[in-house]
């Protein structure tokens, strides 16, 4: 993203180039360094220290003001500011998210489907709605996504389909995060079992405590 401010003269720094890490999102007491450069005005790059400041010091906290070095201090939109000389740029916005700590599953793990010898769709082959919670630190962990997998014993290949989809969106509830899905057998073989596994990352990759498992079997 670039913050511009004008300069008649265009061997001196005209604009601030400016680059936030994961598009501005960040979680709180993960540190981030965001990355700038000054511009002149045929937009080669200028050989100009960069300071950063804070405009919301409850949001984020800049540790290091020649690096950038900056703190998520609690849950919200935060400006961080780029300035050298009397160049300033414009205010950019970092959106800070509660940090996930761990996810669970809630109510049953285990689900078993009646299924008469023809009864192999639709309705007749839904599962129980299988559900986690995320708990997270600074607030709820909403609109974050949880990854469901599902695999089938005996290796029988594609025959169960994730509703509505294998990757979804955790709810936003007034002290939790909610995510859920339900498995549906589609025809074809008829595996023993199905097992679910519920996986969610953190920003920076790394696999959430928890990872809950959910066992569906199928019975006449």
């Amino acid at each position: 993203m670039f913050a511009c401010k004008l300069n008649t003269d265009l061997n001196q720094p005209v604009a601030i180039e400016i680059i936030l890490p994961d598009s501005g999102r960040v979680e709180l007491t993960d540190t981030f360094r965001p990355r700038g450069r000054a511009l002149n005005g045929l937009g080669d790059s200028v050989a100009a220290p960069l300071f950063w400041t804070t405009l919301d010091t409850a949001i984020i906290a800049v540790l290091d003001s020649t690096t950038g070095v900056t703190l998520p201090e609690s849950v919200g939109v935060g400006r961080l500011q780029a300035r050298t000389g009397r160049l300033f740029s414009n205010p950019q916005a970092v959106n800070v998210l509660a940090r996930p700590d761990s996810i669970r599953a809630t109510g049953a793990t285990r689900d078993t489907i009646k299924l008469t010898p023809d009864s192999t769709e639709a309705l007749d082959s839904l599962s129980a709605p299988l559900q986690v919670e995320v708990f997270a630190f600074g607030g709820v962990a909403g609109g974050r996504p949880v990854i469901y997998a599902a695999t089938t014993f005996p290796a029988t290949g594609p025959v169960v389909t994730l509703v509505p989809r294998d990757t979804v969106l955790t709810t936003s509830g007034v002290s939790t995060a909610l995510a859920s899905v339900r498995l549906r057998l589609r025809p074809g073989p008829r595996p023993d079992s199905v097992v679910v596994t519920a996986t969610m990352r953190r920003l920076h990759g790394s696999i959430v405590p928890g990872s809950p498992t959910f066992v569906v079997e199928f019975g006449p």
